[in-house]
């Protein structure tokens, strides 16, 4: 997760990207209300000019935008998290995530095919999600009281996800393995306003208190 919040404006100002990482304060409930209310319009209001930016942003400017994107970790992750912005959104109204990704993958690969190839293609988009309940954020909180050591995508989602505060802790053990993102590592670590040890090649520790070992 991008935590800089000094970034040229995109959609979010610096304002806002300060309030939504907690690192600007609002006394008044009236304030916090408006700042959501400004930051939802933004955010819709940035989902509709995707529509004018896929017809006429030219295919310079855009190739110009996504060119960095197979050295740039962070811009690479701020696609994904687009994507699971949307996919959560329409999740959580009920709206098949199929029914946008099947038509947007089917006119770009028909604009991709009659740019490059001056042909007309017949596109088959296939979209399956299998899920599995995984351990109740409970379960997760009650490891953390005791010092037992949880993943890192266990933590983002107790966090993140679900709200819960994970700083009284004072320090996170976490597993690794070969498959842990050590860059989401150092991320965590950052939003948390921690400390990142490696005491082994297994486990990763975020300190969040003046005290170390």
């Amino acid at each position: 997760m991008n935590t800089d919040i000094n970034r040229d404006r995109g959609f979010l100002t610096e304002a806002d990207r300060a309030y939504l990482l907690g690192r600007r304060e609002m006394t008044h409930e009236g304030s916090k209300r408006n700042a959501e209310a400004r930051i939802r319009q933004r955010v819709t209001d940035a989902i509709l000019d995707f529509d004018l930016l896929v017809q006429m942003l030219s295919k310079k400017d855009r190739r110009q935008v996504f060119e960095p994107v197979g050295d740039d970790d962070q811009l690479l992750d701020g696609v994904t998290a687009m994507i699971a912005f949307a996919y959560l959104g329409l999740k959580e109204q009920g709206v098949d995530f199929e029914d946008a990704l099947v038509p947007a993958v089917r006119s770009a690969e028909e604009a991709y095919a009659a740019d490059q190839f001056e042909a007309m293609v017949d596109v088959d988009v296939r979209f399956d999600v299998e899920t599995s309940v995984e351990m109740a954020h409970e379960e997760i909180a009650a490891r953390l009281e005791t010092g037992q050591p949880i993943t890192s995508r266990e933590l983002f989602s107790l966090a993140l996800e679900h709200g819960h505060d994970v700083t009284r802790y004072g320090r996170i053990e976490l597993a690794v393995t070969d498959d842990t993102d050590e860059s989401f590592l150092e991320r965590l670590a950052e939003y948390f306003d921690g400390t990142l040890r490696r005491p082994t090649q297994s486990r990763a520790v975020i300190e969040l208190s003046a005290d170390t070992d």
